[in-house]
């Protein structure tokens, strides 16, 4: 334990590193107050890395311009003939003759329904209309020979041979033959009819292709019960395709029958077409409240049904915000560009973009007119770095 003496010395000696440290703290002010406020801090600074600089590098400002204010509308591409092929009778589909993919011609044969109960109705009714032309000859016969003799007993009755008794029972014979033969061949019309409509029966049995063109559905097989309206195949024209796209009411006076629009085709490439507009259905969709289009497109046989398009109606002009395609820097689904602050360090600012126009693009958001970015900085890293442009 410490006496009295030693904690009195202990606490003197205390005032005095105080005071000395009070001392060179003030020292340290004066100093560095006369050398332009240089800290005797104890204390180690952290050091600044300087900022590296890019030289010979494009820069250029975004600039605002007038462009073609264009209205894009999305649709489906659709053949402009197409027609759904159905059995017009009840019976098993014995005979399937095409594929999906197969070419057709008018006429041609495609599908065979059972017709054996339909051929022996033509039999009878063929029979029916023989029997019936026999009868009509045999009423002719008659009726020719009635009137013959008709003509003679007229002949005698006006000379006074005959009584009036005979002429009445020879002329009454005549019209009784005249009124066979007009049932004969109301029989035999009667016939011709009965077999016209068999010969439509079983013609029924196949089904044809209405116009040349191509199947893409086959949608029954072999073996099936058609039955009236039951649909078979859909054959669709090739030589003709339209795209069907949807445009709101307040855009549709954009769309004027019989102009010329510009069509993208995704599964096309980068091929632009030039397509007319050929209808513009008048009712609207209730529920989107949009008009259906349709945009006939040249011939190209790469065209199919089913494809997705673009068309591109012109609405004018309206002002844009424009940079070349080369600036914009893609980061996974995201595309940005490098623009340049105060001190000309560059910055990479996530962008919005729309349409491209040649080798520029249109910016809907992100950057100002005026403010400069890096022309084109490829797949170079220019965050932070101090830019000294051409």
């Amino acid at each position: 334990m410490q006496s009295r003496e030693e904690l009195e010395s202990a606490i003197a000696f205390g005032d005095d590193m105080n005071a000395n440290n009070t001392g060179l703290r003030l020292g340290c002010l004066i100093v560095a107050a006369m050398f332009g406020g240089s800290s005797c801090s104890t204390e180690r600074q952290t050091a600044v890395p300087p900022t590296e600089t890019v030289r010979n590098v494009s820069v250029l400002a975004v600039k605002q311009d007038n462009i073609a204010d264009v209205l894009e509308s999305v649709g489906t591409v659709r053949a402009a003939q197409s027609s759904d092929l159905a059995s017009q009778m009840m019976g098993n589909i014995v005979e399937i003759r095409v594929r999906e993919g197969d070419r057709v011609y008018r006429g041609e044969v495609l599908a065979v329904i059972d017709d054996s109960q339909l051929r022996a109705a033509l039999d009878r009714v063929t029979a029916a209309e023989l029997a019936a032309q026999q009868q009509l000859v045999a009423a002719n016969s008659d009726l020719a020979l009635a009137e013959s003799t008709l003509k003679r007993y007229r002949y005698l009755y006006e000379q006074k041979v005959v009584s009036q008794q005979e002429f009445d029972e020879v002329n009454t014979r005549q019209q009784t033959f005249l009124a066979r033969r007009d049932i004969a061949q109301a029989g035999l019309a009667q016939a011709r009819a009965a077999l016209s409509q068999a010969r439509t029966s079983l013609d029924y049995t196949r089904i044809r292709a209405p116009f040349n063109g191509i199947v893409t559905h086959k949608k029954v097989d072999s073996g099936t019960l058609a039955s009236p309206g039951m649909p078979i195949f859909t054959v669709e024209d090739m030589r003709r395709y339209q795209l069907e796209v949807a445009v709101n009411e307040s855009d549709l006076w954009c769309a004027r029958a019989g102009g010329y629009v510009s069509v993208a085709i995704d599964a096309l490439g980068n091929t632009e077409l030039k397509g007319k507009v050929v209808q513009i259905v008048p009712a609207a969709d209730p529920a989107s409240r949009a008009f259906l289009v349709k945009i006939e497109l040249p011939p190209d046989t790469r065209l199919r049904s089913g494809l997705f398009g673009r068309a591109q109606f012109s609405r004018g002009k309206q002002q844009a915000l424009l940079i070349p395609r080369s600036a914009v820097v893609e980061r996974g689904q995201l595309q940005g560009v490098f623009v340049l602050d105060q001190n000309k360090v560059a910055n990479l600012r996530y962008v919005t973009l729309g349409r491209s126009s040649g080798s520029e693009i249109q910016v809907l958001s992100g950057l100002q007119g005026g403010e400069r970015f890096v022309a084109n900085p490829g797949e170079r890293n220019l965050t932070s770095k101090r830019i000294e442009g051409e």
